[in-house]
């Protein structure tokens, strides 16, 4: 089965979602439920996941700590630009790029909440 759905958890909600938003340039909608959600569309040509963004309980993950979630691959045309603006709407660089032979060039990154995520520039 295809993972259909992601979740990113962010003390600040509003702001991850225009962090995303500027990067990748993914729609972020402000869900009418319930509960503090918000959708995340990542499509482009019917390609991507949709997915959400929802205030995080708890602490934001340590410094240096494992990973204890499934990370998320973006992929996009430049690497390098995407690295950039990541750097300049304050995230950080968690591993910088590495080629992946016969696959492309992929780096992981941090947005401002702490959460990692993955970008790649397929060949």
């Amino acid at each position: 089965m295809p993972v259909m759905h992601f979740e990113i958890h962010a003390l600040k909600p509003e702001e991850t979602g225009k962090f995303y938003a500027e990067i990748f340039g993914w729609k972020i909608t402000k869900w009418e439920g319930p509960m503090e959600y918000w959708l995340v569309s990542t499509k482009v040509n019917d390609a991507g996941i949709d997915g959400a963004i929802l205030r995080r309980i708890g602490p934001a993950p340590e410094e240096g700590a494992a990973v204890n979630a499934y990370v998320c691959t973006i992929a996009v045309d430049s690497l390098d630009n995407a690295l950039e603006k990541v750097k300049a709407r304050g995230g950080s660089i968690a591993l910088e790029k590495n080629e992946v032979p016969g696959v492309g060039w992929l780096a992981y990154a941090k947005d401002p909440e702490g959460n990692i995520f993955g970008i790649i520039q397929p060949n």
